[in-house]
């Protein structure tokens, strides 16, 4: 199977008064048609930064592109130009922001968003288009669709919201989804039922699924492959099933050792991660990671890994690994 997506490469950046701030730098990977692949780590890792490159909304200035290409079925989308893009957007690749509220225009109905959407991608007059709205709110589970199509953003909750974001993502049916964090502000039981739909979805259309979460149990849940980013590059890539069985690189088993374990001691203090990521704009030699780092030696300090092969379908950016 060809890969729907292709990365290589991938570096953005941003020029800040304190220096320049590499946000992404040299990632690369690849996911299949009706894949779901996620990228991990905590905040201020990088997850973010390359699904904006992805769709190609780094707001610049001050931040830029500077490497690497991004090919959606061959099409490299760091090529084109801002009239390709956007014809890209919606059509072909699609994007579940983190907080919808803020993702959907307050001043309009969101059946007229979906529909303006259908309209300028696919070219139909507005009474079907308001049509195929009401067919997605219902697709993504939302009772009384035609009703909820003419409420606006501040009448739904925070799960209607974001079912009303990934009809509006799926709506011109993409081969690619890119979900930020769909879950982050959502209650337990919510978050299972989007994270669900968002599942259902991707095996009834073929749609591959690039999931930006810092959550190890949802991408235990919903992953066919993942990707550890640390300050803003790849350290580990492979099948859920192995990373999750044997992580190699000592981040990833940082983050797995801070999950709270069912039968835990009471008063059993949780494990963490010492110290803090790195500055962007002022990495230190070697792993960006050996500072905080428990199994670092000489090495480390010194020299970037390389990120090899451990064994079959594993990759990791580590000397001790």
């Amino acid at each position: 199977m060809l890969p729907v997506l292709e990365v290589s490469g991938l570096t953005t950046v941003f020029q800040t008064r304190s220096g320049l701030v590499r946000a992404v730098q040299d990632v690369s990977f690849s996911v299949n048609p009706g894949e779901t692949l996620a990228i991990v780590g905590e905040s201020g890792c990088g997850k973010t930064m390359t699904a904006l490159s992805l769709m190609r909304l780094i707001p610049s200035p001050p931040g830029r592109i500077t490497g690497g290409t991004v090919k959606l079925d061959g099409i490299d989308l760091l090529a084109l130009d801002d009239a390709g893009m956007r014809r890209m957007r919606g059509s072909q690749i699609a994007m579940i922001f983190q907080e919808p509220m803020t993702a959907l225009n307050p001043l309009f109905t969101v059946g007229r968003q979906i529909a303006e959407m259908i309209s300028l991608h696919e070219g139909i007059s507005r009474r079907s288009a308001n049509s195929r709205a009401v067919e997605m709110l219902q697709h993504v589970r939302i009772p009384a669709p035609e009703r909820r199509a003419r409420e606006y953003p501040h009448q739904m909750s925070g799960g209607m919201r974001q079912r009303a974001m990934i009809a509006m993502a799926l709506a011109c049916k993409p081969k690619v989804l890119i979900a930020d964090e769909p879950t982050t502000a959502l209650d337990v039981t919510i978050q299972a039922q989007v994270l669900d739909l968002i599942d259902d979805l991707r095996k009834e259309l073929g749609t591959a699924v690039v999931l930006i979460t810092h959550d190890l149990g949802v991408v235990a849940e919903v992953a066919d492959r993942m990707i550890v980013m640390y300050a803003g590059r790849k350290v580990e890539e492979g099948t859920t099933q192995n990373l999750f069985a044997a992580p190699s690189h000592p981040y990833l088993q940082g983050l797995m050792a801070s999950i709270p374990k069912f039968g835990a001691q009471e008063g059993a203090r949780l494990k963490e991660i010492p110290g803090i990521v790195p500055p962007l704009n002022n990495l230190p030699p070697g792993c960006a990671f050996a500072p905080r780092c428990p199994a670092a030696i000489g090495p480390c300090t010194e020299t970037r890994p390389p990120l090899e092969m451990k064994r079959q379908g594993h990759a990791a950016a580590c000397w001790v690994a």
